[in-house]
This record gives structure tokens, C-alpha cells and sequence, in this order.
């Protein structure tokens, strides 16, 4: 069994706490790590090596920084084989998809080294003569970065290569499920010659580690990508200090099929968007709606197609999904078909706990007879279950997607352009989908509306959350 220590200032450090997080491969149910149970000390050293390394740090040209995020990805692709491998097992993610997301995050590494010579201040108009307005961006500062479980490697990425790249200084948190992968990259990065204090990686409990690191006058920003109820308990925390937060939480993704969409296409899409790692994934599609026209057809496609779906071994060539991430997980879901059950709704395929020898499992499940009024419909399911209902109109279609309180993502399957145009125009969700599966871009821009979050990640705008404004009014 592996045991990790604590980043801290350019080094690897035993924690302050005599206490450990141990770390469940889900699949097999084997212990397979021990990570630091980390408290105010470990908070408080990180903060403070990341406070003093800031200002140097960001009197280095952006040019200089962004060296170092290809170092980052030079290690990552050197050791690609061995961190898949290593997210596989934290976390029963499949193989191939494992290996998509260490590739995907050495990649992102990259793209943001590409903004070091790019990204840029402004020049405004001014009213007086002989006077000229400039706008400087400047870095925010201690960034406390607060990982999830599902992508954990790739969203340490996605929060730490703008951080550094802006000129900020992070202190990252790695979920407790799965904090493997990301002190496998804090042994890598301890090799490099990064200035000390710049990048800093502790674990701990989300309520003692967590909180220190959130209600610290020194942390400038939080980036949090988990649930609507961690997403509060970041903004009541960061209160006090009225300290930025970025927050990427909870989805309930409408995937829509119209009359005329490709029968074929759609029901390929929304199963891949509902199936992918186990179901667990915030942009997912988690409910659709088909035209009643269509609907009996669409279903016939889709109950056969999501009975098809492969799940077993994570390292087994053609399992489409493995395990969930743990057993509270799994009976969460079971609940929640449970209760939809129970207020009426029809299993059409699956509909319980997966008959294995090991794991967490969830059969693919289909739920007919749905109302919108019900749980699972409304809220976050985070597994392999999707409700389908019928909609007889555009209007209304539009209607039951924009019906809720998340806003993350969604989706639209139609062969018409201004079906298409219209419901971007309609949709009430941070991004949009036409004709494919629900799975963003690096220089897309992740944001959601309403509970699915503040602020957003990727592209030019993700970068602009690190970076604040001084304006100079400059008289001469």
C-alpha cells in the first residue's frame, strides 16, 4: 500500500497530523493507498510558502511562467501509462478513458503555455485631452483550488495551469476519494526547479483542512468544481473575507429530440452522455425529452441500446463503464429510483444494483412514465439512470428543459437549422450540445447558470477568472 505526504514549499513533507485518509480502489474494495487526514498546520504552511512565493512569482514574465506548465506536461506524457493506470485504480474509471483524461490534461497544460504571449490589458478612450486610460490585468493572488472525485486529475489541471500561467500562486485540495493521481504529479513536480511555494498540494477533511484554507485572509480566490451543497458552504465560508469564488457544481443536462432528428445519432448521444464514467459526471445528460411522434421509436432504440452497454473490469478491453465511486454512491442512486418507482415511473431497463462479484455497480437504467414534477427528474442523479418523457411542441419541449434548477449543460438532436439557432436562443444552460454528446472543449469556456455555479473554466475566459483589473488614468 502506497502512502503519500503532503507539497508543501518546492517539498514533500509528512503532514502535521498524525491522522490518514485511506484511499478504496471501488472496484476490487482493496485499500490501496493512505494519504495525509491534514489540519490547520498543513492549511496554514501552504497558504503562507504560497503568500511568499506570490509576488516573485508574478514579477516573472508570463513567457517565463508558461515554461514551466510544458515542463508539467512533459512529465505528465513521460508517465502517462503509469497515472492512468494509477486513476483507474483510485477510482474505476475504464482504462481508455483514464488514459483520454492524463493525455487531456498534459494537452491542457500546453494550451495554456500558449496564452503566455496573448493575452493582454486594454487601452480605453478618454474624455480629457492629453490623457490616456490604460487597464492592467494583473494576478488575484493565493488561489485555493478544491478538486472533485471524477476528474480529478484533469481539474487540478484546469485550475492550476491558468493560476500559475496569470502570475497566482495555488494551494490545491484533491478529493479524498481520489487523491492518488494528483500526489503521483506532486512527486513529478518536486523534480523540477519550480520556485518553492508556488504550487502547493495538501489532503485533508473538507471541514477542518478545507475551512482553514477557504477562511484564511490570505487565500484571494476559491475554485471549487463539486456539489450545489459544497458550492454553498464555499460561499458562506469565503463570506467573511468577501474573498472571490469560482464554483463549477451540479447539473441536470435536458438532452431534447425532435420530430425530425436522426433517430440513430440521438440515441448514440444521450447513451454515451449518460453512461460515460459510470454516469458521474456533472455535464451528463441526465433527463430527455423525445416528440411524441418519435417517442415509441426513439424508446425501442434506446431501452436495446442501454441494455447493450457493457460495464464490468475498468481494465478489461470493451467495458463501457466500471464501478461508481463508492457505496454510499451506489445506494444513493438505488434510493432515488426507489422513490421514482414508488411515485409512479416505469423501469424499462435496469432499475437496481448490478449483480457482481465486486464493485459498486449500477445497471444501466431507463425510466418511463415520468413527471416533471418528480426527484428524479429534477434532481442530480450522478449514475447510469435517465428519465425520458414526451413533448408534443417545440414551446413546450423548451419549457421542461429550462425547468430547473441547475443550468449546466444541454443538448438538442434535430436536422433543422432554425430548430437549432432557436433553442440555443431558448435554453437557459451554459452550454449547448447540437447533434453530439455532452463533452466541453479546452478553449470552450464551462460555466453554468443558476445552482450549476459562479464563474467558469477553459479558453480565454477561464484564464480572465485568475486575473484581476487596476485601471491608470494617465494625465500628460
Amino acid at each position: 500500500m502506497k502512502t503519500y505526504q503532503q507539497f508543501i514549499n518546492g517539498s514533500l513533507v509528512n503532514s502535521h497530523s498524525s491522522d490518514w485518509i485511506e484511499v478504496e480502489n471501488p472496484y476490487t474494495g482493496e485499500i490501496i493507498s493512505r494519504v495525509p487526514k491534514g489540519n490547520d498546520e498543513d492549511a496554514y504552511s501552504a497558504l503562507e510558502a504560497a503568500q511568499k512565493a506570490q509576488k516573485s512569482w508574478a514579477a516573472q514574465t508570463a513567457a517565463y511562467r508558461a515554461g514551466y506548465l510544458r515542463k508539467m506536461a512533459d512529465l505528465i506524457r513521460a508517465n502517462r501509462v503509469e497515472l492512468a493506470k494509477i486513476l483507474v485504480e483510485e477510482q474505476a474509471k475504464i482504462l481508455p478513458l483514464a488514459q483520454v483524461e492524463i493525455d487531456f490534461t498534459a494537452d491542457y497544460f500546453e494550451y495554456y503555455a500558449g496564452w503566455a504571449r496573448t493575452y493582454e490589458g486594454e487601452i480605453i478612450n478618454s474624455d480629457r485631452f492629453n490623457e490616456n486610460i490604460f487597464l492592467f490585468r494583473k494576478p488575484i493572488g493565493v488561489v485555493v483550488g478544491i478538486c472533485p472525485w471524477n476528474f480529478p486529475f484533469f481539474v487540478m489541471a484546469r485550475k492550476v495551469a491558468p493560476a500559475l500561467l496569470t502570475g497566482c500562486t495555488i494551494v490545491l485540495k484533491p478529493s479524498s476519494n481520489t487523491p492518488n493521481t494528483t500526489f503521483e504529479f506532486a512527486k513529478l513536480v518536486a523534480t523540477l526547479d519550480l520556485p518553492k511555494g508556488v504550487l502547493n498540494f495538501v489532503s485533508g477533511s473538507g471541514k477542518t483542512l478545507g475551512n482553514t484554507l477557504v477562511t484564511s485572509r490570505i487565500t484571494d480566490m476559491v475554485t471549487l468544481t463539486g456539489s450545489v451543497e459544497a458550492g454553498q458552504e464555499i460561499i458562506k465560508a469565503s463570506a467573511d473575507n468577501v474573498t472571490k469564488v469560482s464554483l463549477e457544481l451540479g447539473g441536470k443536462a435536458p438532452a431534447i429530440v425532435f420530430e425530425d432528428a436522426d433517430l440513430d445519432l440521438a440515441v448514440k448521444g444521450v447513451v454515451d452522455s449518460r453512461v460515460i464514467f459510470s454516469g458521474q459526471v456533472c455535464n451528463c445528460a441526465e433527463r430527455a425529452y423525445v416528440h411524441r411522434k418519435i417517442y415509441d421509436k426513439f424508446i425501442d432504440k434506446f431501452v436495446k441500446a442501454m441494455k447493450e452497454v457493457k460495464y464490468g473490469d475498468p481494465f478489461e478491453t470493451g467495458t463501457v463503464y466500471s464501478s461508481q465511486i463508492d457505496k454510499a454512491q451506489q445506494t444513493k442512486i438505488d434510493e432515488m429510483v426507489s422513490r421514482a418507482k414508488a411515485a409512479g415511473a416505469e423501469v424499462l431497463t435496469g432499475g437496481k444494483k448490478a449483480d457482481t462479484k465486486t464493485g459498486y455497480f449500477y445497471e444501466p437504467t431507463v425510466l418511463g412514465n415520468c413527471r416533471q414534477d418528480m426527484e428524479i427528474v429534477q434532481k442530480e442523479v450522478f449514475g447510469p439512470v435517465i428519465p425520458v418523457l414526451p413533448f408534443d411542441e417545440y414551446e413546450e419541449a423548451i419549457a421542461l428543459a429550462n425547468d430547473c434548477e441547475y443550468g449546466l449543460t444541454s443538448s438538442v438532436f434535430t436536422t433543422n437549422i432554425n430548430t437549432v439557432m432557436q433553442s440555443i436562443k431558448d435554453l437557459k444552460f451554459g452550454e449547448t450540445y447540437v447533434n453530439r454528446e455532452h463533452f466541453e472543449g479546452m478553449q470552450g469556456f464551462h460555466a453554468g447558470w443558476r445552482k450549476s455555479g459562479i464563474g467558469g473554466a477553459d479558453g480565454k475566459h477561464g484564464l480572465m477568472e485568475y486575473l484581476q483589473s487596476q485601471v491608470a488614468y494617465i494625465q500628460f
